[in-house]
């Protein structure tokens, strides 16, 4: 059952998974913002501020043609007030309503910022769709477009941009002053944009010398200071926050709370860094988009630090270290990682065009950073944060600011503490299968009831897909979708998900999954792999499956098996989502595949259990049935094939084999 976030039950639901430090933390929030309503912080006076921490001489001169040209082809769209936001295209940029959404045409009321139902679609329109151009970060490729060219245009627009929105959205009052994710990403991106605008002549009078820049600078910092995500909620939004804070305390670091500030940011930014991250350096919460947003996060808080000559603990640079080495890990051949668990498509640093891979990026950052490693996968793209960054960032092995570590000597397939494991085979297989944890902290608020999902591709195309996230707030249908159990690669018993949801980003009950079997040797040398795990979230039942990924005869074998229940026999659904490009003419229990790479045909047939009665569906709306989503706040339709039928614990009922083999050029 869903509960619709700021009900009653929900609130309920919400508080049961607090400790009781964290409930206590967040009292003192409540008095403070009752205060803060009556007796706002002033800013202190500022006199003789001045901008330092600027690029390096020639770092411009290090930015790959093509990709300056990509992002000059995008600033000129924003020139004329061209731009997506979440499958939302927009053409009111060129004067921006920053209370506005477009999707549904609200606008969010004035106020008190707390008082704001910012959760409520009805009063306040989508949210994020109101948010995402508050990040200011389109305003951070306007202003790195200046930087490569020196047309003023570019500068001039931002600067009109920012003093809109400055005027527009006094401290305190409004949506923009309610998540503290979104402040620290707005004062990531206004640090870029001073440092970005350096030659041009108005930067100064923009920021150090603007009183209502410095107002907002200092109320921002404020905030963060005040209102920390804590406890069940100090997943990536509090590294958002700290890295903000830090980077706004080291760049603008002109008031007399900077220093403390900067300490306390560092600290945050140290210990939840290591809270949020595997030891073996994949993001606790499962959900690689925000292992995404981590690493850019942490990459540009240490940027921060090197360009002020602030010390960071070892600790920092080693897990940025260890999630760039997982990444490296994980990706198909098209540096495409998995697509688990949510994704808003949310960024840390944007100064990049259309058209640039985000992976890519990262781990070209990783090389110039850390250094590649010889497994890696080669990265071709090419990117302009990468030479920005790297200008600011002593490299791993420099000046003593890396410990003594050792790197994988070879690529690893098993993430024994995430549960995941890729299996890798001929024709460029691969496959991704999860017997990890549920999610992160007691709320697990980014996952999806995905236990013993796999995720197939064939030379980077979703064969069998995650089908993705679509919307987080508003349809709360599609978001319940989205991230059920039926949504998945998976099994379903008796039509309930593995693990319980409380609302769109609370599970009050979790499946807990173990890995029984990961020999994730790599397939294409001949040989099999195998992977097995099992899973409790339908107790007294057992969901185990099996899978074996063999070289020979580039077959992907699926064994699930339902055993230990007790009384009348159990209904099953299992389901396989295919991607979008794949086609599927199903027969009974046979569905043969079809689809084209690079122009070129190619096929596999899917041999279903045939126990079960199997229908293919697509596009389905009551309910929601049959769909893939590229990117936050889009869908399409894709085929999904359902079996239905029943277990009873004793073979054959209780155990479904599913086959999937690629064939070559000459196959029939």
């Amino acid at each position: 059952m869903t509960v619709n976030s700021g009900s009653p039950a929900w609130y309920l639901r919400r508080l049961s998974r607090m400790g009781p430090r964290e409930v206590g933390g967040r009292v003192g929030d409540a008095v403070r913002r009752r205060r803060w309503r009556s007796e706002p912080p002033d800013c202190p006076s500022v006199t003789g501020a001045r901008f330092t921490a600027v690029l390096p001489a020639g770092t411009f001169a290090a930015i790959p043609p093509d990709a300056a040209k990509r992002l000059i082809a995008e600033a000129d769209r924003l020139m004329y007030g061209h731009a997506e936001f979440f499958g939302v295209v927009r053409d009111d940029l060129t004067d921006p309503d920053w209370w506005c959404d477009p999707k549904t045409g609200r606008r969010a009321p004035w106020g008190y910022a707390f008082d704001v139902p910012y959760r409520n679609e009805d009063a306040v329109g989508d949210i994020k769709q109101i948010w995402e151009p508050s990040r200011h970060q389109y305003l951070t490729q306007l202003a790195a477009a200046y930087a490569i060219t020196g047309d003023e245009r570019y500068a001039e627009r931002v600067a009109e941009h920012l003093r809109s929105w400055w005027t527009a959205n006094p401290p305190l009052r409004g949506v923009h002053w309610i998540s503290g994710i979104e402040l620290g990403i707005r004062l990531l991106s206004w640090v870029w944009i001073r440092r970005l605008l350096d030659g041009w002549p108005g930067a100064a009078g923009l920021f150090e010398g603007n009183p209502v820049a410095l107002n907002q600078i200092w109320h921002h910092q404020r905030w963060l200071a005040a209102f920390p995500s804590r406890g069940s909620s100090a997943n990536n939004h509090v590294i958002a926050e700290a890295a903000g804070q830090f980077a706004a305390s080291c760049a603008f670091g002109w008031f007399p709370s900077s220093a403390r500030w900067r300490t306390g940011a560092l600290r945050s930014l140290e210990r939840h860094l290591r809270s949020n991250t595997f030891p073996s350096g994949l993001n606790r919460e499962l959900a690689t988009e925000y292992h995404g947003l981590v690493l850019e996060l942490g990459l540009a808080a240490v940027a921060e630090a090197d360009a002020a000559d602030v010390p960071v603990p070892a600790t920092i640079r080693l897990v940025l270290l260890r999630m760039t080495d997982a990444l490296a890990a994980v990706v198909d051949n098209r540096l495409r990682p998995p697509r688990q668990g949510d994704a808003d498509d949310g960024h840390g640093l944007v100064v990049d065009g259309a058209g640039t891979d985000r992976w890519a990026s990262l781990l070209a950052t990783g090389d110039a950073v850390f250094g590649r490693l010889a497994w890696w996968p080669t990265v071709t793209g090419t990117d302009v944060r990468t030479p920005l960054l790297a200008a600011l960032i002593r490299p791993y092995a420099n000046k003593g600011t890396a410990p003594a570590v050792a790197r994988p000597a070879s690529r690893p397939g098993h993430f024994a503490d995430a549960g995941m494991t890729i299996l890798r085979g001929p024709a460029e297989i691969w496959c991704r299968c999860d017997g990890g944890p549920h999610g992160f902290l007691s709320i697990a608020a980014h996952a999806h009831a995905d236990a013993l999902s796999v995720e197939v591709r064939h030379d980077g195309v979703d064969v069998l897909a995650d089908p993705g996230t679509f919307c987080y707030h508003g349809q709360p249908e599609w978001r319940q979708y989205f991230r059920s159990t039926l949504g998945h690669n998976t099994l379903q018993l008796d039509g309930s998900d593995q693990s319980v949801s409380g609302g769109p980003f609370l599970w009050t009950r979790q499946a807990h999954s173990r890995v029984l079997v990961a020999d994730a040797s790599d397939a294409s040398d001949g040989g099999t792999a195998r992977w097995c795990a099992e899973h409790d979230g339908y107790q007294p039942s057992v969901h185990r499956r099996r899978v074996e990924l063999t070289a020979a005869s580039q077959e992907l074998r699926i064994v699930d098996e339902v055993s230990g229940q007790h009384g009348p026999r159990r209904a099953v659904r299992l389901a396989f989502h295919l991607g979008p490009a794949i086609a599927a003419d199903l027969a009974d229990n046979r569905a043969v595949l079809t689809w084209t790479r690079d122009g070129e045909d190619r096929s596999a047939v899917l041999d279903l259990p045939g126990q079960l009665s199997w229908r293919s569906h697509r596009g389905e709306t009551d309910p929601p049935l049959g769909w893939y989503s590229p990117g936050f706040g889009r869908k399409e339709p894709a085929t999904t094939l359902v079996g239905t039928g029943f277990a009873d614990g004793t073979a054959p009922l209780g155990e479904f084999t599913t086959v999937l083999r690629f064939r070559g050029p000459g196959d029939e």
